[in-house]
Order: C-alpha cells, then sequence, then structure tokens
C-alpha cells in the first residue's frame, strides 16, 4: 500500500475541483515545516534551556513560557518570505504582524496560536499548536498595512483550519472544508505521511473533558448537565461516563477526533469581565470547523461557533464541542 504525504495530499486537492490554489497548498506546506521544528524544540525539552518561563506576558496577561515565544518565531520566519500572506495573527501578540517590505504579499491571513497548553510543558505532557487560514479582504494592491479588521471574519470564512500535537509522535490534523485528515510526522524521512483518513466523531460518546475545579463557578446549565454525567447509571442518562482533562485543548480534541467525547469550557461567573476562556480567532474557530467537518458540533452554549461575528481580534468565548448528540443536549439546556 503506498503511502500518501501531505504534499501529495494538498496537490490532489488541487486538482480534484480546485478545492485549494496553489498559493494555498504552499501555505499549508510552510506551515507544516514550521511545526516539524517547533516540535523539534519542544521535544528537545531541558537540553536546550528552553523551559520555564520568559519573564513576561502575553496580551492576555497570561505568563509566557520561553517555548511559547520560541514557537511563535518560528511561525513568523517560515511565513514571512513566501510572498503568501496579507498578515498574521498571534495569541502571543497584540496586533497583526505585518510582512515586511522587502517581501511580497499574497492574498491570505494566517492565525495560530503557537503553543496551545504551554503550561504542561515543563512536565512532559502533550501540546500543541493551532492555526487558520482566512482570504484578506482589503488587498486591491494596496501597500497600507492590514489592520485588525481584516481579521474580523466569522468562522464559516476560513479556508484551511488545522492543529499539531507534539506527543509520543508529531501529529497534524487537517481540513481543506473537505473532512478531516492526520498526518504523522515520519522522523526518518522528514516528510507528513496521511495515517487517518476522514476522521468522524461518534454522535454518541461517554467520556467528557472539563474543568472540574471552577464547578462552582458554572452556569445552571452546565452544572444540570455535568451532574446528569456524574450520576450515571442511576441517573436520567443511564450510564456510566468518565472524565477525561489534559488541560491542552489540542491534547483534548485531537482525543475526540480519534475516539469521541465532548470538550467544554464554557461560559461561567468566575470573572463576569471575561465572556469565556478560549480564544475565538485562534483556538475556537479552527477546531470548531474541524469538528464540524468530521460530523461533530461545536457551541458556545447559545450559538454555533462558526457563526460567531468577531468584535476584536483577542475575543473569548465559551467552547461546547465534539459528539453532536451531547453537545445539542446541553446547548438545549441553556436555551431552557
Amino acid at each position: 500500500m503506498s503511502r500518501i504525504t501531505l504534499s501529495q495530499f494538498l496537490i490532489q486537492q488541487q486538482r480534484d475541483g480546485e478545492r485549494i490554489c496553489a498559493e494555498l497548498r504552499f501555505l499549508v506546506e510552510v506551515v507544516a515545516r514550521a511545526v516539524k521544528a517547533i516540535g523539534n524544540a519542544v521535544g528537545k525539552g531541558g537540553l536546550t534551556n528552553s523551559l520555564g518561563e520568559a519573564g513576561g506576558e502575553n496580551v492576555q496577561g497570561e505568563v509566557q513560557k520561553k517555548l511559547d515565544v520560541i514557537a511563535n518565531e518560528i511561525l513568523l520566519e517560515a511565513n514571512e518570505w513566501g510572498g503568501h500572506l496579507a498578515a498574521m495573527a498571534s495569541e502571543e501578540m497584540d496586533l497583526p504582524h505585518q510582512i515586511p517590505n522587502r517581501y511580497p504579499k499574497g492574498e491570505f491571513l494566517l492565525l495560530f496560536d503557537p503553543l496551545d497548553g504551554s503550561s504542561n510543558i515543563d512536565v512532559n505532557i502533550s501540546v500543541g499548536t493551532i492555526f487558520s487560514v482566512l482570504r484578506c479582504p482589503e488587498l486591491n494592491g494596496s501597500v497600507e498595512p492590514v489592520d485588525e479588521k481584516a481579521f474580523l471574519q466569522p468562522g464559516t470564512q476560513q479556508l484551511v483550519a488545522g492543529y499539531a500535537v507534539y506527543g509520543a509522535a508529531t501529529q497534524l490534523v487537517l481540513t481543506v472544508g473537505n473532512g478531516v485528515h492526520a498526518f504523522t510526522l515520519d522522523r526518518e524521512t522528514g516528510s507528513f505521511v496521511m495515517t487517518t483518513e476522514n476522521m468522524r466523531v461518534p454522535e454518541d460518546t461517554k467520556e467528557y473533558a472539563i474543568n472540574a475545579s471552577n464547578a462552582r463557578w458554572w452556569e445552571a446549565p452546565v452544572k444540570r448537565y455535568i451532574d446528569e454525567l456524574l450520576a450515571g447509571k442511576s441517573g436520567p442518562r443511564g450510564k456510566d461516563f468518565n472524565m477525561r482533562w489534559v488541560g491542552s485543548m489540542v491534547a483534548d480534541v485531537h482525543r475526540i477526533l480519534t475516539r469521541g467525547g465532548i470538550f467544554m469550557y464554557p461560559k461561567d461567573t468566575k470573572d463576569p469581565t471575561k465572556p469565556g476562556k478560549l480564544r475565538l480567532m485562534y483556538e475556537a474557530n479552527p477546531m470548531a470547523m474541524l469538528i464540524e467537518q468530521a460530523g461533530g458540533a461545536a457551541t458556545t452554549g447559545y450559538q454555533r461557533i462558526l457563526d460567531v461575528q468577531p468584535e476584536k481580534l483577542h475575543q473569548r468565548v465559551p467552547v461546547i464541542l465534539g459528539s453532536k448528540n451531547e453537545v445539542e443536549r446541553v446547548t438545549g439546556y441553556h436555551a431552557v
């Protein structure tokens, strides 16, 4: 059986109905090369003095890890020069990153969380990179900097979404709007090879992922739903559920894409000024596109995530995603 590499897959997608253009294919390949470099940096751990805090905070006021900064720089440097991007935006940067004048500009926008789950890096738990591609609406030959407004598009406008997970193997999970496919890095050849085609999220599940330490701040619909799961066979659901929580969105969502489940980081009252924990543009939108492409569902509890109209670059939203029937149940509780 022949092995399909990421490059072969992307070329085929370009040929079959022109799902992606050559420039978009090149962009995904460059991101994949950056992912390999980040995976190498993560894999070296303490050997390169890259663990621990970097001594600063990102725009959200979160303490940055050294590898947060390293991963961010790798993605910026890899994607600046290719001529396929108009600008980039990162969870680690306050403002969009402009393409230097010495390089040509393209028609796409790249958004990314360079190292999701980095709080786990010092204890050698899987972390990842999340990314998303949009078309830039404000080119028209302009040489002016691309402002934040260009990025404020709902998730339905995403052309590509994906993530990399750095674990026992480095895997790249990707959608170009035609299903979800997983590629595993062959460290001997340096190529990403397709290992799972057309990933599907089962409609039903017995697993859920939620940060239970926030239970005292959950809203009533979430409390009702989790209480039902905890009641197990003797409760209204009539079956036992298992909780799985890694604390890295990439790792938790990867498990759901692999074997089903529901992931929840809902709205709570812990900090009334924050409507949610996760960032819409860098985490919720790309993961929602992947989950929906795999047959699952993704909502805020109140509306479909991909329909949310962004109001700012670092906007936070509640996230409930995974197996369709469970997501619809808890979303229904919010409507009562």
